[in-house]
């Protein structure tokens, strides 16, 4: 009889072993679809940058500086190897867009362009994409944190070797209040 218990109570403990396992993986899985959703939208972004680029450059041929930090900036992001890198990349961009855009305001035939008007409607839509896709993707970090340091799965977790994943945060750029002047 005791040896029923001690092996149902063995048992028990391996599939709440399993469970709590496959839990973590699922989150972890979650939280890498999550950063390859933000991936996707930065692509998508860095290749639209190109076209946008050449547009400006037909009109604002001064302005070398502007783009060649947009291009640099496009190329960080492309090359970066993970989500830490690729958030200083993408805020590097986010800056170097707004000069771009500071530089257009100046030429009024570039604003009227109906291309250049498509990319700046096809860029604001994927920045909402991906400002979707961070908070997705901050969502699921937090559940797979939070599971990390909740007992008993923290325990599951560092047998394991589950780490903890970085949020994506907004830069102290992007947080500054916006003047806006008529």
């Amino acid at each position: 009889m005791i040896g029923y218990i001690i092996l149902g109570v063995l048992v028990i403990a391996v599939l709440w072993l399993l469970a709590t396992y496959n839990s973590l993986v699922t989150l972890r899985n979650r939280v890498r679809e999550a950063w390859s959703q933000i991936d996707v939208q930065l692509k998508r972004r860095s290749s639209l940058i190109p076209n946008l680029v050449e547009a400006v450059k037909g009109y604002a041929k001064h302005e070398k500086g502007v783009l060649e930090e947009v291009t640099k900036a496009r190329t960080a992001l492309m090359s970066a190897k993970n989500p830490r890198q690729a958030a200083d990349a993408d805020n590097m961009l986010t800056g170097a867009l707004k000069s771009l855009f500071a530089v257009a305001e100046n030429y009024p035939n570039l604003k009227a362009s109906d291309n250049f008007k498509q990319l700046q409607e096809e860029l604001s839509d994927t920045e909402t994409k991906v400002a979707a896709s961070r908070q997705f993707y901050n969502t699921n970090v937090l559940d797979l944190n939070n599971s990390l340091e909740q007992v008993p799965s923290a325990w599951i977790g560092s047998m394991f070797g589950f780490t903890k994943e970085d949020f994506f945060k907004a830069t102290d750029e992007e947080k500054a209040d916006i003047s806006v002047k008529f």
